[in-house]
């Protein structure tokens, strides 16, 4: 099965609600990266056990690490959680940006250093958060 079929079939998987969101998400994040490699991770190890939900990717850079390695992963993250959905913002070095910067100005919305959760799209400004999005592509494209 394709990354794309893969795709679909986990926004596909989704209650009405949640996968209207995930896809109006989908479509609006594509379209702010047209050109970017799609991922998708079924959530499970090595092993076939469950690990995370499953996550759909866009973008790609590279994590480097102490001992000089580097590994590839998504730029962004969205993902359907049991109240509702993630927005994954990767790579990002200061963790308090996206809470001082977008926290008070997304609406109905939990903001960690990484993750944006809102229950509903019509809960947050989809402004603001295709902001934090750019914002993340950006500082992870240098």
């Amino acid at each position: 099965m394709s990354i794309l079929e893969q795709i679909e079939e986990y926004m596909n998987s989704q209650v009405e609600a949640k996968r209207s969101d995930m896809k109006a998400l989908h479509h609006l994040i594509h379209e702010a990266m047209p050109a970017c490699k799609l991922w998708f991770l079924d959530g499970k190890n090595s092993d076939g056990k469950i690990v995370s939900n499953p996550n759909i990717g866009y973008g790609s850079y590279h994590i480097h690490y102490a001992d000089g390695s580097t590994r590839e992963f998504y730029q962004i993250g969205l993902s359907a959680n049991t109240t509702g959905i993630s927005v994954y913002i990767m790579g990002l070095q200061d963790k308090s940006y996206l809470v001082q910067t977008y926290g008070q100005k997304i609406g109905k919305a939990s903001v960690t250093g990484y993750c944006i959760k809102f229950k509903y799209l019509k809960d947050i400004n989809l402004d603001i958060l295709l902001d934090a999005i750019r914002f993340g592509v950006d500082a992870t494209s240098k």
